[in-house]
């Protein structure tokens, strides 16, 4: 024989939303030994596998900036280990981060033109 809660039982607590995963945006420059020796296509390649969003282009000036958007831990990774290596053929002097604005996961990471 089954029983039912009394009128006056709690009811069980709703199930809680989910929270956003925690996204974060730097814009990075990074210079050296960087056009000319796929530096564009080596970041867009690393990036896109970290599951980053974001792009990169050239500069006049022969550095590469990007802009990277996603995982802060991910975000990290970049900056501090695989951007002062590089591609094979490059040398980097520098990377510099600053602040941005998050960008829509679902653009993906794309290659600009230079500026």
């Amino acid at each position: 024989m089954a029983t039912s809660a009394p009128a006056d039982a709690p009811s069980p607590p709703a199930p809680q939303p989910q929270p956003e995963p925690a996204r974060k945006a730097v814009r990075v420059v990074v210079k050296g030994r960087v056009t000319g020796v796929g530096f564009r296509d080596w970041t867009a390649s690393t990036a896109e596998s970290l599951g980053l969003a974001g792009w990169v282009r050239n500069r006049r000036d022969g550095s590469v900036e990007a802009l990277l958007s996603g995982d802060p831990a991910k975000i990290e990774d970049m900056i501090v280990r695989r951007f002062p290596v590089g591609p094979p053929a490059a040398t980097v002097t520098a990377v510099v981060p600053s602040p941005a604005e998050p960008v829509d996961p679902s653009t993906g990471f794309e290659i600009k033109f230079t500026v």
